[in-house]
């Protein structure tokens, strides 16, 4: 179904101790939908309105950090804690004892990590891009640095500042380069060359993919012309940091109803492996890999995402 802006409706609302801004269609059973980086509840704007047509309550928030969203000023405020205890919030402000939670990007280890610590919350979780990996032995950040090191952009971000004010300096490209660097159409993004930055590992794409417009990346570009990019980039310096929190579910597995995609150009998967996702997620419905995808999922092939969410959620009891 072709996406229709004047179906979704924007409003703030109160969400713990966030005011949070939300992107809602249709009424029906609450399907909360989580983006990642960097992006915002517009990356789901082709599921909203497909959603709420078929039926079902379609919520989009900009997550803590981002947009129109508060953004704590410390960055300790931004723990996998945080980030899960926002959706039980969200549930709550909307009245829903119960949701289907999908992410994708790192909206996805929230949506995994929301089914982990609270099952009873969560009708089926959708992970998109981003498979479960249960808590490892190891810190991750040391982890990444021994095996891909300083140039793999999470280690990157670590940096305080560094690559807030790259992304900052001129919006318009980060965004160009970064939608387009990881999409199916490539150039591929590569690993960060020795003195440069984030953007440096993207090259300028020769034209736009057809799934993606000048006014899509205009969109982007308004929505974190206010808030910026620190708030988002703070998530990954609580990569250690969650790993020292969640020391109680080390191997746990999700007990819930999942359904994962990703496309088959992804470089996620290249170091995220959802080999053995079966033996995390043992309600594993499917597994879905596009072919001719990037990372983009939801925007790439809105279509088949949606296709495919929908056969999930119709067959939960």
């Amino acid at each position: 179904m072709p996406q229709d802006p004047d179906q979704i409706t924007h409003r703030q609302i109160q969400v713990g101790a966030l005011r949070m801004h939300i992107a809602e269609a249709g009424q029906g059973p609450l399907i909360i939908l989580l983006h990642g980086f960097p992006e915002s509840w517009y990356s789901w704007r082709h599921q909203l309105t497909a959603l709420a047509a078929a039926g079902y309550h379609a919520v989009a928030p900009d997550q803590r950090g981002y947009c129109q969203t508060t953004a704590p000023e410390a960055v300790d405020d931004y723990t996998i804690l945080h980030l899960t205890g926002d959706v039980i919030a969200l549930l709550d402000a909307l009245g829903a004892d119960q949701a289907v939670v999908a992410g994708h990007d790192w909206g996805a280890p929230v949506a995994w990590h929301t089914a982990l610590f609270r099952p009873d919350r969560v009708r089926g979780v959708i992970g998109l891009s981003v498979p479960y990996r249960p808590r490892g032995s190891a810190p991750p950040i040391a982890t990444l640095r021994q095996h891909l090191g300083d140039s793999f952009y999470m280690v990157y971000f670590q940096q305080p500042g560094v690559a807030d004010a790259e992304l900052s300096r001129d919006p318009e490209v980060t965004f160009r380069r970064v939608l387009c660097s990881l999409a199916a159409e490539g150039p591929a993004m590569r690993l960060i060359p020795a003195g440069g930055g984030f953007l440096d590992a993207a090259a300028e794409p020769a034209e736009l993919p057809a799934w993606l417009t000048q006014q899509d990346i205009d969109v982007f570009v308004r929505q974190y012309a206010a808030a910026g990019f620190t708030g988002p980039l703070n998530w990954y310096r609580n990569m250690d940091r969650n790993w020292e929190l969640t020391a109680a579910w080390q191997h746990a597995p999700i007990s819930v109803a999942a359904l994962f995609m990703a496309g088959d150009r992804d470089p996620v998967l290249s170091f995220i492996s959802a080999d053995a996702l079966a033996g995390f997620v043992p309600k594993l419905t499917r597994s879905v890999i596009l072919p001719g995808c990037g990372h983009w999922t939801q925007q790439e092939r809105p279509a088949d995402v949606t296709d495919a969410m929908l056969g999930f959620i119709r067959g939960l009891h």
